[in-house]
């Protein structure tokens, strides 16, 4: 069965809108299915950014994974749901399905991504099988209430932290699992491929006692 993912950015502050690290982390996070042997399958669904499938496919090549990025669809439900059924068709094991960055605010992006997900579960009614959230460590207290809307909205599975440097920025994953209820999966520590690791809740807390 062809697990399918998206990812979804969310900052606290308006000019952070792109700045979290999800299309570095989507690289990492296929990367690391990639070295498990999985096949791997990335869709360019950011559409808004005008960089986002230049940078994608960067690290499509650095994990050495497959990419859907056409150039002639700007809809990025049609996106994903040509994604899925590739995903399908070609027997991969993972199709990772990026968004563009968003406000919970912006009530048309994230009826978008509502969207998005309805489509997909046209292609497997099961899909999508995870809904991450993107969030930078230093994205404050304020992050939390926002955390929340996203989850209310789509159903978010999962969050991914960025930035987590240093237990200093840890708060973020506290106010997460505890205030929202979501469970921090996976830590971005640097910039390699190899720095998105699996959160582990016992090290987090004995590294801050």
């Amino acid at each position: 069965t062809t697990e399918i993912y998206t990812l979804s950015l969310h900052d606290a502050l308006p000019i952070w809108v792109n700045g979290a690290g999800k299309t570095t982390t989507i690289g990492k996070l296929a990367a690391k299915m990639s070295e498990q042997g999985k096949k791997v399958l990335i869709a360019a669904g950011d559409t808004f950014r005008a960089a986002a499938d230049a940078q994608l496919k960067v690290w499509s090549e650095r994990a050495q994974v497959d990419i859907y990025s056409p150039e002639n669809i700007k809809d990025p439900s049609a996106i994903a749901f040509d994604a899925c059924n590739k995903g399908k068709a070609g027997q991969y094991d993972l199709v990772i399905v990026d968004t563009a960055g968003r406000l919970h605010t912006q009530k048309n992006l994230m009826e978008e991504l509502k969207k998005i997900k309805r489509v997909m579960a046209k292609v497997d009614e099961s899909a999508p099988h995870e809904v991450l959230l993107v969030l930078d460590a230093n994205s404050g207290q304020n992050a939390l209430m926002q955390a929340q809307e996203f989850h209310d909205a789509l159903g978010v599975t999962g969050v991914i932290i960025t930035k987590m440097d240093g237990s200093a920025k840890g708060g973020v994953a506290v106010g997460v699992a505890c205030d929202v209820g979501l469970p921090v999966k996976m830590i971005g520590v640097g910039e390699s491929v190899e720095d998105l690791r699996s959160f582990s809740a016992q090290d987090f807390v004995t590294s801050i006692i």
